[in-house]
This record gives structure tokens, C-alpha cells and sequence, in this order.
């Protein structure tokens, strides 16, 4: 069999080497652009910022190695310019000799990736505008920084590509701004966890222009300042991380089916709407997990486990590709962040009565050098307890509270089925009652009743003005608040009516929980706590 693979780096050369695998007589045979195949294009901000020193890092495989290692016949330098379906034929031009060739398939896989999206605005061919999708862009962008003339940046674009570059920017002494037409970045997070993300970027030196529109690049020979719809920056260079768009140009007139993104296509199977044509990675539209609605997902996971199961159908197997979770983790300056499932909001407009909880907690034992917090939210659906998000940041490990949400989701799991899980403890590591159970635990109270609380959400929404906030800290310090000592309340609070609605505010939440657990005893029950705490909320009276 002749598999036929258009595109060589995460999906395409996984196809072609798992397909070798399946069977060693396929003749596969990928066809690509570049000179390069299977280079490590998330790890390209870290080059930048020198975590990764040199250039040959960032290449996984060399069209040789790969070659070699794999059996699969690799031609690059050969841009695709025509699918023929009915003949069952591509049409290439090879860049090095400007020759066409036509190529025969029994089965063809587009894995042709996606290209940066140049804005059409003035400027954009000025010295020091740099994108950040092939590591020629890295090298550029590390060697205009080394070379002393860069001072000031402006990243285009708050996604997690733009955030990476800027934290290593930073990192670098160099002073980083980052705009966004979004209200808040990055995306994939609830509002009030994107605004601690971007108080926390501010506090480190990164300022973030939401709703801020790029207008143009000035300057004459040189970016010297940029132009928004709000303001003029001055700037030595300009990262263009506006996001990408597939490259389909090729596919037009062939009858595959594109998306209004003008992605592809596929089924469960990945199969596009034409027999023996699939379609992977950056190119081709997946299914989200949850909703099973249509969702693109340009990450190297997707690209490479998508490329797995399509090679296995290719080769006879009969697996459905179960689709995406939206699952991110990042690293910024001091904080670490990710995500996965649906956002509360997102929750909601898909129809699921979504509650959700935010705990601070500690992300090892509280007593080990180093320890430190993770800021949770989880969400799931009131009614059936299913767990349907996790949002997290921290100095840690937050990829780990990640994989537990993605593992508990994937399988479908309730509140309940995850909430005494035997998970790893040693107190370099977690603490006894792991972080993410813990998290579960109140959200179960909250759910049943038992924790009456009042979200950040809604908090900064002004839910809580007819309240009064009292401040329940292990030490005063929420100024003109006042303070109960939880280990002095012995009975009732004759400077409080049991009436009263009071806001309950520690600095995690924890004393705020067991004040609101004793008043109860004693007839108050107008008490709300406020989650997050101080630590993740501003409380002002």
C-alpha cells in the first residue's frame, strides 16, 4: 500500500513512523515544504530565552535520521499544489529544481500544518518585526536580542506562544509589553482568573493591553514604536503572535471539506469526506471531549496523538479519535498556569447547571522548604457531581492537578468518584489530603450545603455590598474590617446580630470555613465566606 503523507513535522511524521511500525512493506512517503522535518516548535520561546542553548535542540529528527530510523522516504524542498481525488494523484513542485512531479497514493494524509497570520497593517517588513513559528524565528529573534540593540519588546498577541516568549524576553532584562484585541488573556480561563494572571504579569514587569488593537509599525528603516487604537509604544522590535491559519490554500477545487476556519474537516475516524483521504494536526478540526462539537486544536499533543490513531485506522484498526479537552499548561514569570475542560462561563452556555469552587491550597506539606499554594477553581455539574473543568496556578506542579482533571474527565468520573483517591503523598511532593482532593472535598460542601460561600466572581460583580466583611485571618489585615480570633469564639458574638449578613475573610479560606461551621452552631446563618480569600482576591471596605 502507498500512504502518501503531505506535511512533515508533529502529525505527519508520527502517521508515517507508526504506520511503518503497523507495517514495515507500506510504502509511506512524506512530502514537505521545508528543509526541516519534526522540530520542536513549543520549545522555540525557551531558545529564545536561552533555557535551550542551542539551535540542533530543537530539532527532534533530520530528514536522514528519520529516514534511517524509520524506513519512511522523506522528499523536502516539495511544496504540494494540487490534490487529485479521482486520480488519486498530488501534484508537487520541487522548490529546488522547479520541476513538477505527480505523486500516486492508495491512501493520502494533509498534515500540512497552519502559517502565522501576518496582520495587514503598515510596518510589518521593518528590521526587528519577528514571528515565532519555525526555529529560523527563534534563532533571528535570540540572535537581535544577544546582539545588545533590543531594549524594549512588544509581543502582538496574548495567547500562550506570546506569553512564553514574553516571560523568556523578561527573563532577558528586556523590558515587554503585550497587547491583544481580547477583553482579557489568555484565553481558555474565566474572567477573574485572567485578571490575577494579568495583575500578576504587571507585578513582574510584563503590562498587558487588552482590547487593544494593532494599527500600525513605525518607523523608517527599523521598529522604532507601534500604533494601536489607543496609544503609541515605543518599541526596538515587534513579536508578531497574532495566531495561525491552516495551510488549505492547495486544497480548494478538490472537494474536501473545509471548516469556516477553513480548516478540515474529519470524522472520528479522521477521515475527511473523500475515501482514503485523512487529515491531522494544525490543518484539520477535532471534536471537543465534552460537547462533541467541532473545535480546533493547534498544539503538538493533539498533532501527535491524532497522528497515532489515524495511522492505526489507515492500517485496519476501527478507533475513534475521542477528541480534546482544551488542556494547556504554561510557565510565566513566578507562576505557572493551566487549564483543561470548560470554563465555568463555557459550562453554562453549553446547558450544564456548572457550579464551581476557588481554594487555595498547598501544593506539598506546608512544613517542606519550598512549599507554596495552587489557586483552584473546578467545575462541575450540580446536579449529576460530573467534573467538567480545572483551572490552576501556582509556583508548582500544576500540570500534575491538570492530569488528575483531564484522567477524571476523560473517564467521565463524578465528584464522588474521584474524592478519596489514593493519590501519591510524601511531603517533598503533596501533602496528605492531595491538593486536587482536597478541592473536590469543598466543592462537595458547597454543593451539599454545608460551605455557603461567595465566588471571586461575584465578589468583584459587587454581590457582596450588602454585606459586612469581617476579617478572619490568623492576624489582622484587612484595614477597617473587623476581626474575630476563630479560637476565641466560644459562643455568641453580642457585637453581632444573628441576623446580620456577614462576609467571612481569611487569607485562604480555611478559618473562614471553620468560623462559618461554629456560627451555625450558634444561629447564625447569614454568613458568607469568601473563596480565594485574600490571596487571590482585593478586598477593600
Amino acid at each position: 500500500m502507498k500512504v502518501l503523507i503531505i506535511g512533515g513535522v508533529a502529525a505527519g511524521t508520527k502517521v508515517a513512523a507508526k504506520l511503518k511500525r503497523e507495517n514495515f512493506d507500506y510504502e509511506v512517503t512524506i512530502l514537505t515544504k521545508s528543509k526541516e522535518i519534526s522540530y520542536a516548535g513549543c520549545g522555540l520561546p525557551y531558545y529564545v530565552g536561552q533555557v535551550i542553548s542551542d539551535r540542533s535542540q530543537l530539532i527532534v529528527n533530520t530528514p536522514d535520521n528519520f529516514s534511517n530510523l524509520t524506513g519512511v522516504r522523506i522528499l523536502t524542498e516539495v511544496e504540494v499544489t494540487k490534490v487529485n481525488p479521482v486520480e488519486k494523484t498530488v501534484d508537487a513542485l520541487d522548490l529546488k529544481t522547479n520541476i513538477a512531479n505527480n505523486y500516486k497514493y492508495d491512501k493520502l494524509v494533509i498534515a500540512s500544518g497552519a502559517n502565522a497570520i501576518i496582520p495587514s497593517v503598515d510596518g510589518v517588513n521593518l528590521k526587528n518585526v519577528f514571528f515565532m513559528r519555525t526555529p529560523d524565528d527563534a534563532v533571528a529573534l535570540r540572535e537581535a536580542v544577544e546582539s545588545g540593540n533590543i531594549k524594549r519588546v512588544v509581543v502582538v498577541g496574548g495567547g500562550y506562544i506570546g506569553l512564553e516568549v514574553a516571560e523568556n524576553l523578561s527573563s532577558l532584562g528586556v523590558r515587554v509589553s503585550v497587547i491583544d484585541m481580547a477583553k482579557h488573556i489568555p484565553p481558555g480561563f474565566d474572567e477573574e482568573f485572567s485578571e490575577y494572571i494579568e495583575n500578576h504579569l504587571a507585578d513582574q514587569g510584563i503590562m498587558t493591553f487588552t482590547q487593544t488593537k494593532l494599527e500600525a509599525i513605525l518607523g523608517e528603516e527599523k521598529v522604532e514604536k507601534i500604533q494601536t487604537n489607543k496609544r503609541a509604544i515605543k518599541a526596538d522590535a515587534v513579536i508578531l503572535s497574532v495566531g495561525i491559519r491552516a495551510n488549505t490554500g492547495f486544497l480548494t477545487d478538490t472537494g474536501i471539506e473545509l471548516m469556516p476556519n477553513k480548516t478540515i474537516k474529519v470524522n472520528e475516524f479522521l477521515q475527511t469526506n473523500i475515501e482514503d483521504i485523512y487529515a491531522v494536526g494544525d490543518c484539520a478540526t477535532v471534536i471537543n471531549r465534552l460537547t462533541k462539537e467541532p473545535v480546533w486544536s493547534p498544539m503538538g499533543s493533539t498533532a501527535n496523538i491524532a497522528g497515532r490513531v489515524a495511522a492505526k485506522n489507515i492500517a485496519g484498526a476501527n478507533i475513534d479519535y475521542q477528541g480534546v479537552l482544551g488542556t494547556v499548561v504554561a510557565k510565566l514569570p513566578e507562576l505557572n498556569i493551566g487549564r483543561t475542560g470548560m470554563t465555568e462561563v463555557a459550562a453554562k452556555q453549553a446547558g450544564f447547571d456548572a457550579i464551581s469552587v476557588v481554594t487555595v491550597v498547598s501544593d506539598k506539606a506546608h512544613y517542606y522548604p519550598g512549599s507554596s499554594n495552587f489557586i483552584v477553581k473546578m467545575i462541575a455539574d450540580k446536579e449529576t457531581k460530573r467534573l467538567l473543568g480545572l483551572q490552576v496556578l501556582g509556583k508548582g506542579a500544576v500540570d500534575k492537578m491538570v492530569d488528575i482533571a483531564v484522567t477524571a474527565i476523560s473517564m467521565g468520573a463524578t465528584l464522588e468518584d474521584v474524592e478519596n483517591m489514593d493519590l501519591a503523598y510524601a511531603p517533598p511532593f503533596s501533602t496528605a489530603i492531595h491538593p486536587f482532593c482536597h478541592t473536590v472535598n469543598v466543592l462537595l460542601n458547597k454543593i451539599s450545603g454545608t460551605f455557603e460561600t461567595l465566588t471571586p466572581a461575584a465578589y468583584i460583580a459587587g454581590e457582596a455590598e450588602d454585606y459586612k466583611i469581617i476579617d478572619v485571618s490568623l492576624t489582622p489585615g484587612i484595614e477597617g474590617a473587623p476581626y474575630i480570633d476563630l479560637t476565641k469564639v466560644t459562643g455568641e458574638l453580642p457585637e453581632f446580630s444573628k441576623d446580620e449578613k456577614l462576609l467571612l475573610v481569611c487569607t485562604k479560606g480555611r478559618r473562614a470555613y471553620l468560623l462559618q461551621n461554629r456560627l451555625k452552631n450558634f444561629g447564625y446563618n447569614h454568613t458568607l465566606v469568601l473563596e480565594g480569600g485574600t490571596t487571590f482576591n482585593e478586598v477593600t471596605l
